[in-house]
């Protein structure tokens, strides 16, 4: 009974660790890159930004690809790696908005 409860335990932990694991970029301010940082990465990798904001203590930036596509892609905040990148798909039509 005891080995159940032991094996029951973990497996009801490892799923709560997991998601708090990936819910956010938790850095103390004094580490952080400054928004300049964040914009001339952008640059050189020819995005172009409409915004910069903070989500969930990372960097989030809103703009478009060098290929016009409009993307969303999260930053940690230390390091300015491109932690999640979310791109728009190409527009069918033709059409820019």
């Amino acid at each position: 009974m005891r080995k159940t409860l032991t094996i029951l335990g973990l497996m009801m932990a490892l799923p709560a660790s997991a998601a708090l694991a990936g819910e956010g970029c938790f850095v103390p301010m004094s580490d952080w890159q400054p928004r300049e940082a964040v914009v001339k990465l952008a640059q050189d990798k020819g995005w172009s930004v409409r915004r910069i904001k903070i989500d969930d203590g990372c960097y989030e930036i809103d703009g478009k690809d060098a290929g016009g596509r409009r993307f969303e892609a999260t930053l940690h905040p230390a390091t300015l790696e491109v932690l999640k990148i979310g791109r728009e798909a190409p527009d069918k039509t033709g059409e820019d908005d």
